[in-house]
């Protein structure tokens, strides 16, 4: 094989590798689980699961856990693996804190329907399921808190409402600088999914709370540090030193933290 004949097959084969990440980029973001229409929840304490209405008539699952003396609501929306069956185990920290907690599953997870098709799609879901948790609880009494995937969409939607506070737990800059950082061959453009969490932070006005473990493995650390740039002199950046990608709501520092917060 010539010189030119190889750089050609190289050139080829990339073509086709990126034209390929263009189509599957959905299945290499989300790793949703998917439960059965009939499947029961079994968590301790007192649930509602609710079934809120899309625009085009999908149908968003989420459970709203309960506190026994409800001072207001965690918003969650939580990372882009599993379902409501394994990420609703940690509602009892925030109900034992004397807050309800909703979380929604996103479409193609749990026991939503659908399928997420594009960025704006997934963030005017959140929005309507945000409105509908805003006709039970007034706004200043909503915290609206993202994990990992779900730090972009909760920022996005803080930046267009008015939450009382907005806390991420390891979230990343954007799509774009966590595709540099590990896949820079991969061109940005490519992108369905740019989650720009850099732009939507400086539009919002409430105080926001940032948790990052300092040996995540998944969403690097120094994401956090660069959006600590970005946000308010009275905006907090708290460091869970030794924490992982993931644990964070069993992390002791996380938790006393937490608990100082949500009680100012």
């Amino acid at each position: 094989m010539s010189v030119l004949k190889f750089f050609l097959f190289i050139l080829l084969a990339y073509i086709f590798l990126c034209g390929l990440i263009y189509l599957l980029q959905e299945k290499l973001i989300f790793y949703p689980e998917k439960l059965r229409k009939n499947y029961q929840f079994e968590f301790s304490g007192v649930f509602e699961e609710l079934n809120i209405p899309m625009r085009n008539g999908v149908l968003l699952n989420g459970v709203l856990f309960k506190s026994d003396s409800s001072r207001g609501l965690i918003f969650y929306l939580h990372g882009n693996a599993g379902s409501l069956r394994g990420w609703g185990e940690i509602a009892e920290l925030y109900t034992t804190m004397d807050y309800d907690l909703f979380m929604p599953d996103y479409r193609g997870y749990g026991k939503s329907e659908g399928r997420i098709q594009s960025e704006e799609q997934f963030f005017e879901d959140m929005q309507l399921a945000y409105d509908h948790m805003k006709q039970l609880y007034p706004e200043d009494q909503i915290v609206i808190l993202g994990y990992s995937i779900g730090t972009g969409a909760a920022t996005k939607l803080a930046s267009t409402n008015h939450p009382r506070l907005l806390i991420l737990q390891a979230p990343f800059y954007s799509l774009i600088d966590l595709k540099n950082r590990y896949f820079p061959i991969i061109p940005g453009f490519l992108l369905k999914y740019k989650f720009e969490t850099h732009k939507y932070i400086q539009d919002c006005p409430m105080p926001i709370v940032i948790f990052h473990g300092d040996k995540d493995e998944i969403i690097y650390y120094g994401s956090s540090l660069k959006l600590k740039e970005l946000i308010k002199e009275t905006d907090k950046l708290i460091t869970l030193h030794g924490q992982y990608h993931n644990g964070i709501s069993v992390n002791m520092q996380y938790r006393e933290e937490l608990n100082k917060i949500l009680a100012e």
